[in-house]
């Protein structure tokens, strides 16, 4: 994994005597990678230099190897992609430079999302610089492809079972999905979601396991394990980028992901409310299960505290607010957005983001919900039962009922 962040390096053109700090992530596909080369082109205009260090990963979980044998080795990037409770834990070790001064400067309180500000803090104090919100229960549809055959886009499953049997007969794929895991859960969490947000809640922020036990859990298992007829055959375990050029030509209709997927749509070509469009995933309208793109600064290199101070304000710039997440197809982390630079999807995501925590879900797949090691247990079994169609669904909930067990016991 080493030499795989270490071939992906590349450096920003600045002057020789510029700081230049090193950058860890797990941002690959074509509009990922525009929206970094445009923070990095920013953080250059002010005399410091962006290496990147991408290890391609999906979900980060590459990148979190990477990131804990460099520090063991003592040989830690200046800057780390850090999501969620992962932001917390490294703080907890005394890693991370607080960013307190730089956040009292900018008027960080008053300008982020209040969920967002909770997000980046532990402890009273301030450990990252947040990009963007994403909404991770997002259905994406070719909107030709479903006006050809006069389908509409499904809102509840009973629909989507409806119109995905209308398109097979058409000889398109009604679902564009991957078998990697992190792909699997994601889809699976938007199920529980629609299940519930009770259970949702019960299951994957306060860990109660009686929740593991309800009838509802096992309702979203045998929905995932029954979708997959409508997801083509072989399911392959593919990049989720590999999914979008699937629907974005038209050979599939309809994809579960975050809003990343719309910036590359976007980078492909297509535009919003003409070529496809966004709804949330069926059963879901009412929430936005998120994920907060974040950037989280390295305290072992005191020397390099100047830049890293630099590009945590910038992140919080109003321009590279609005420009990245244009690109990325996130939305701003502000309270006042640029709206006329934001398409109807991200006004749409951003309105229901800011309507209260009622409505604000964090993502279990994407380490906004629980532990790390808690999801990557859930991940891990909630893979194998998408796999293997001899797993009863009573021993799948009876083993994520362990797994949240084990983790009180723990704690």
């Amino acid at each position: 994994m080493a030499a795989l962040c270490l071939a992906a390096c590349a450096c920003t053109a600045v002057p020789a005597r510029a700081q230049t700090l090193q950058v860890l992530h797990w941002w690959k596909s074509a509009s990922e990678r525009k929206a970094v080369d445009l923070v990095a082109q920013r953080l250059g205009e002010q005399q410091v230099g962006w290496h990147d260090s991408m290890v391609p990963s999906g979900s980060g979980v590459g990148a979190g190897i990477v990131l804990r044998s460099r520090m063991l080795a003592k040989d830690a990037p200046e800057v780390a992609q850090l999501n969620g409770s992962v932001i917390r834990d490294w703080a907890r070790l005394h890693l991370l430079l607080e960013l307190d001064t730089v956040a009292a400067a900018g008027n960080w309180k008053q300008l982020l999302l209040p969920a967002v500000a909770s997000t980046i803090e532990y402890d009273g104090h301030v450990y990252a610089a947040p990009l963007g919100v994403h909404r991770i229960n997002t259905l994406f549809y070719n909107r030709k492809v479903l006006q050809r055959l006069g389908l509409p886009v499904p809102a509840t499953w009973s629909e989507f079972e409806q119109v995905a049997a209308k398109l097979q007969r058409a000889g398109i794929v009604p679902l564009a999905q991957s078998s990697e895991p992190w792909q699997v859960t994601t889809l699976f969490e938007t199920m529980v979601l629609a299940e519930g947000v009770d259970l949702y809640r019960g299951l994957f922020q306060r860990r109660d396991t009686a929740a593991y036990s309800d009838p509802r859990l096992a309702t979203a298992l045998l929905r995932l394990r029954a979708t997959k007829r409508w997801m083509g055959r072989p399911i392959q375990e593919r990049k989720w980028a590999d999914g979008v050029v699937d629907v974005a030509d038209g050979r599939a209709a309809m994809m579960v992901m975050g809003d990343w997927a719309k910036g590359e749509l976007i980078e492909r070509g297509l535009a919003v409310d003409v070529d496809f469009g966004c709804a949330a995933a069926p059963g879901t309208a009412r929430y936005h299960l998120y994920n907060v793109d974040t950037l989280s600064m390295l305290g072992t290199r005191p020397a390099a505290r100047a830049a890293q101070e630099k590009l945590a304000a910038l992140a919080l710039s109003p321009a590279v607010q609005a420009d990245y997440n244009r690109i990325k197809g996130s939305i701003p982390v502000l309270r006042q957005p640029a709206f006329a630079k934001m398409d109807a999807c991200a006004r749409a995501s951003w309105t229901l983001f800011n309507s209260g925590a009622a409505a604000q879900v964090p993502s279990l797949v994407h380490r906004m919900a629980t532990d790390e090691m808690v999801r990557d247990a859930i991940v891990t079994e909630v893979h194998r039962f998408f796999l293997d169609d001899s797993i009863p669904v009573a021993d799948t909930q009876r083993r994520l009922g362990t797994i949240a067990r084990t983790f009180i016991k723990t704690k």
